[in-house]
């Protein structure tokens, strides 16, 4: 009799010790990070707090937003790089640090194909020129006649040196005439914050990054680029509609990891991300932001990285632009 008690004593102790190392095994998993180029308060930022919340529980684990704002998403690139190749790192983000960035910058400190590993694609959009609220144009067409009637000289607003809204700001200041001086920003939440505060006229960012303000009346997108209207926005004509030409490929959103990820962990997070684009709740908040739902697997989604890069370094070469 002593001697069941006694093992009935020890089995206890052993259940209740196996227990206390799960729940400290749990407390202490480390969680992932999803790495964002651009500051809280922006579109990019935004995506990337809807997936980690809804990847959270198919990864069994804490899935955190960390923002490493500055040089075009160029910060969050470098950590990107730096990180161990675990899987408890990914960066969040759209074509501009991975496919224009290298191509403006002599050392930006990264090199995608190497570096890096694709992980998944999950959306295409739309860049696009809003006018603040305090300008008078209604459309693109009042936008043009409106700067000319200013001595063709305004000042256009951009996320990022360097990016593919300042080369859309010099194609429109070359087929319309006009003297667009391009004023870069640290993302699209400073520059949005200028255009609602009237200090600038105009600026070309993301549709994601526009739609809410839009909505509110408090801004109007006159021009988009891709080779249709946006669903959201369907009065509102493409740049290729009015006649500037070169802007018909969509930008893209994706996931990213560091090179010599395990290919099983790439798969697993791949897989988590199409169950999470698959989500009803999801799906209406990315297109209510302007997002072309589009799950793209690994390989398709490198060979679409791939064929944007070379669009955009053609425009970049016949643009004259030289890395700085």
């Amino acid at each position: 009799m002593i001697s069941l008690q006694r093992r009935a004593l020890a089995l206890g102790a052993l259940l209740a010790c196996g227990l206390a190392s799960g729940l400290a095994l749990a407390q202490t998993q480390t969680p992932v990070r999803l790495l964002v180029g651009f500051p809280p308060g922006g579109g990019t930022d935004a995506i990337a707090r809807t997936l980690a919340e809804r990847l959270q529980p198919l990864l069994g684990t804490t899935v955190i937003v960390e923002n490493r704002a500055g040089a075009g998403g160029q910060i969050a690139a470098q950590a990107l790089k730096a990180a161990a190749p675990d899987g408890h790192t990914f960066f969040v983000t759209h074509d501009h640090t991975i496919s224009v960035l290298p191509q403006v910058v002599k050392n930006p400190g990264f090199d995608p194909a190497r570096d890096f590993v694709p992980v998944a694609g999950f959306a295409t959009f739309a860049n696009a020129l809003a006018v603040s609220g305090s300008t008078p144009a209604q459309t693109f067409t009042e936008y043009v006649a409106w700067v000319k009637a200013q001595g063709g000289k305004s000042s256009v607003g951009i996320p990022a040196p360097a990016s593919t809204p300042e080369f859309t700001v010099k194609l429109v200041a070359d087929k319309y005439h006009l003297d667009l001086q391009p004023v870069p920003y640290r993302g699209s939440a400073p520059m949005l914050a200028d255009m609602l505060g009237s200090q600038i006229a105009a600026g070309i960012g993301s549709v994601p990054d526009f739609i809410e303000n839009q909505k509110a009346g408090k801004l109007r997108i006159v021009a988009v680029v891709g080779d249709k209207r946006q669903t959201l926005l369907p009065n509102v004509p493409t740049f290729s509609e009015l006649g500037l030409s070169g802007l018909e490929d969509m930008p893209y959103y994706g996931v990213f990891a560091p090179a010599g990820t395990p290919q099983p962990v790439i798969d697993r997070f791949s897989d988590a991300l199409a169950k999470v684009l698959a989500q009803p709740e999801v799906l209406e908040r990315f297109v209510g932001l302007g997002l072309a739902v589009q799950y793209m697997p690994q390989r398709s989604f490198a060979a679409r990285e791939k064929a944007y890069t070379q669009a955009w370094t053609r425009i970049i070469k016949t643009s004259g632009f030289q890395p700085q």
